[in-house]
């Protein structure tokens, strides 16, 4: 399913525009090479998305974003991407788990901006994006996410009506002495 977004949010450059992808089937050799280079570059940039040993190769992002794309399924998985006049600026990946018990919650991963649009809006329209995507289309009640601290993950999303609902101390060790929180983070329900 290919969507138009609501934000019509301008860059600089071009207005922006998201897309959904809800089936493997709809991903295209551009579309598979456009999301593993906005992942390698933002995680050598030093963003936190899920590489934190910078630098990260397109070889080690690869086998990652092929298992995500497996796992795309209209109520179970979708990858949001927002364009750029037809240029990836920024992405997100929205799972429901099939659990029973916990089929009612979703969970974002892998939010990323590309470096060449951080600062213009990109995150915040993807998570607008996302939050209507969930409730709307996947029937979910609530979203959640893990961020690792240190990097102003929380302020980022606190911006967005989300709140910490737990935190994991020292989850993240990116070196000797540097420890990081894993924060999970919750908005009001959807």
């Amino acid at each position: 399913m290919i969507d138009g977004c609501d934000d019509h949010l301008m860059t600089d450059r071009a207005p922006l525009q998201m897309r959904q992808i809800t089936r493997p089937q709809q991903i295209g050799d551009d579309l598979t090479r456009e999301p593993i280079d906005c992942w390698v570059t933002a995680g050598n940039a030093g963003g936190a998305v899920g590489f934190p040993f910078p630098p990260v190769t397109a070889a080690e992002v690869a086998p990652v974003a092929e298992q995500l794309i497996a796992g795309l399924d209209d109520m179970r998985g979708r990858l949001v991407l927002a364009m750029a006049d037809g240029v990836l600026a920024g992405r997100l990946n929205i799972r429901r788990d099939p659990h029973p018990l916990v089929a009612h919650w979703g969970t974002l991963h892998h939010v990323q901006s590309h470096p060449a649009y951080r600062g213009r809006g990109v995150g915040t329209a993807l998570m607008r994006h996302a939050r209507r995507v969930a409730r709307d289309e996947m029937g979910l009640e609530q979203l959640h996410l893990a961020a690792r601290s240190g990097m102003g993950l929380e302020e980022f999303y606190g911006r967005l009506g989300y709140k910490e609902i737990g935190r994991r101390q020292g989850a993240y060790r990116l070196g000797p002495g540097d420890d990081r929180d894993e924060v999970l983070m919750a908005p009001a329900p959807l």
